[in-house]
């Protein structure tokens, strides 16, 4: 990348942070967004760019706040565009440059452009200059979304590459099965919960026969070191490049309410609490019902749990994983936010979404100790956006084939139908993964699965 395009990218991000905090009040993210990559486009193609990203902030500025009058600022900015003189650029990038060895202040930077622009316009025939093309309106498409997701859609990468197709996605975060049974999805253009039997769930109450299954996550625990080896001398944990959390052990030690200071030599973590995974609440949230997946799996004689019978013989172990817990939270995020900002004495196992862990590691979030490790076996958790109206089948089409939305979400963590973008980012990253997924086992139906979970509730109260 040329050294001026990394610059005019540097002063773009700051200019990005600097607008989400002037307007956080006013204005959502996903508006400012919107409107600094429909200003920038404008300068799309100009050789000129040391002084674009003071451009696009006056005229951002303008259209967020309006002032009383003109910007001088825009008036050069369309000055700049109509310039057609290889001789007048060559003065415009002597003076963007001088500019940026300087590091002048935004006013003075403002009356040099000015300047600038008052030569340009001297030599022009024509002294008017043409005002700047107006970016077209961007269609508003509002969806609801699991919580894992929001930071893909706030990305300002992706809500250009959306900008680009004219669409502008306003996402609102909820649980997945609360987006399943209790949101009010009239208000939205699609519905984008974390796991098929959700998505299962809208499309059979909305008669939908339309679905997209952009990118997927499997359920994976993290952990810290000193837990690992402990779980490791407890033959929980199985190492490996990629340590391995084998379930089935793992259900001895909680039907027999073992406590973690129980475990032999431990003097890491001597504490009087049960062995469990965190978890979400599986009354609202999709992990916390894959995770019920996965256990009534392995408690059911490694079988799918399916008919009254086998639902009976595992609720025991769900309820016993659940009720013990205490209060969970109503997303992912919640739980893995305090493992990042907290430690292991909160929480030492929690459940997660595998993307949760690359997106943390790709952002420098993860710090040295903190293991990511996969159930055995895991689920793979589908995320599957159903259209309900308006542009929400246009997002679903572009998630799924776009090849710039499709990189921006392997960077986030996902999987996507190209296994090499995953590959790619967790190796830059140094994010030990599992390549292939092996040991990945079926969800219950819907109606198998809604009936544990609400059995489960009762054991709440």
């Amino acid at each position: 990348m040329a050294v001026d395009t990394v610059r005019e990218e540097q002063a773009m991000r700051r200019l990005t942070d600097s607008l989400l905090e002037d307007y956080s009040e006013t204005h959502s993210a996903a508006e400012i967004h919107a409107v600094l990559s429909a200003v920038r486009l404008r300068f799309e193609g100009h050789p000129v760019r040391e002084f674009v990203p003071i451009l696009v902030e006056r005229i951002v500025h303008r259209e967020l706040a309006p002032p009383a009058q003109g910007s001088v600022i825009e008036e050069a900015a369309a000055a700049v565009e109509q310039s057609s003189s290889r001789a007048d650029r060559r003065r415009a990038a002597r003076a963007g440059f001088a500019l940026d060895r300087r590091t002048a202040t935004l006013a003075g930077a403002a009356v040099l452009v000015a300047v600038v622009v008052v030569a340009l316009v001297a030599r022009q025939p024509d002294p008017a200059p043409a005002a700047a093309p107006v970016a077209p309106a961007l269609t508003v498409v509002r969806g609801v979304v699991g919580s894992e997701k929001m930071a893909f859609f706030e990305d300002t990468r992706v809500v250009e590459a959306l900008a680009k197709h004219g669409l502008k996605v306003t996402a609102e975060p909820a649980g997945s099965r609360q987006i399943a049974t209790s949101v009010d999805l009239g208000n939205y253009d699609f519905a984008f919960p974390s796991s098929s039997p959700a998505a299962e769930r809208i499309q059979r109450a909305r008669n939908i026969n339309t679905k997209y299954t952009p990118f997927s996550s499997p359920m994976a625990i993290a952990t810290f070191q000193p837990i690992a080896d402990l779980l490791t001398a407890a033959r929980v944990l199985r190492p490996g490049p990629v340590p391995t959390f084998d379930v089935a052990r793992y259900l001895e030690l909680v039907n027999t309410n073992t406590e973690w200071a129980h475990l032999p030599g431990n003097t890491v973590y001597p504490v009087r609490k049960n062995i469990l995974v965190s978890t979400t609440d599986p009354r609202t949230s999709n992990s916390a019902a894959m995770y019920a997946a996965i256990a009534g799996f392995v408690a059911n004689d490694r079988a799918v749990v399916q008919g009254e019978p086998a639902e009976q013989a595992v609720l025991p172990t769900l309820q016993r994983l659940f009720a013990g817990q205490g209060y969970t939270e109503n997303s992912t995020q919640g739980p893995f936010q305090e493992y990042l900002a907290a430690g292991m004495g909160p929480s030492p196992l929690v459940l997660i979404y595998e993307a949760q862990f690359v997106e943390a590691a790709v952002q420098g979030k993860t710090k040295p100790g903190m293991v990511l490790t996969y159930p055995s076996p895991t689920v793979l958790s589908r995320h599957t956006l159903v259209p309900l109206g308006g542009s929400g089948d246009r997002i679903g089409r572009l998630l799924s084939s776009d090849p710039e939305l499709q990189r921006l979400a392997a960077e986030h963590g996902f999987r996507t139908a190209d296994a090499t973008q995953f590959a790619q980012v967790s190796a830059e990253h140094r994010v030990p993964v599992q390549a292939e997924l092996i040991d990945v086992v079926d969800t219950p139906t819907y109606d198998t699965l809604e009936r544990l979970l609400d059995a489960v509730a009762k054991s709440y109260n």
